[in-house]
């Protein structure tokens, strides 16, 4: 194995890593949702309001708002809906 060969397939590995991690990246700003007035994400534990127009609102822009939307939702962590609850099944 000669120097060359070694220096190129460290390029590779490293041109790999870049594109799994561009691709990450983008997966997740693809799913993430921005208030329709600022362009913020919520934070976890934020109420967010929902348009009826689809857009949503961020709990800083809801109050420069006339029309406050009716519906709410809860912003949830990435963990929400994989965790597991453990119940203690002994007899008492």
């Amino acid at each position: 194995m000669g120097a060359s060969s070694e220096a190129q397939r460290h390029d590779n590995k490293r041109d790999l890593e870049l594109a799994l991690f561009h691709r990450g990246v983008s997966e997740r700003a693809a799913k993430r949702q921005l208030c329709s007035a600022c362009g913020r994400s919520p934070l976890v534990g934020e109420r967010v309001y929902l348009r009826e127009d689809g857009g949503m609102l961020c709990e800083l822009c809801r109050s420069r708002e006339r029309d406050v939307p009716g519906a709410h939702a809860l912003v949830h962590g990435p963990e929400f809906g994989h965790t597991l609850k453990l119940r203690d099944r002994r007899a008492a």
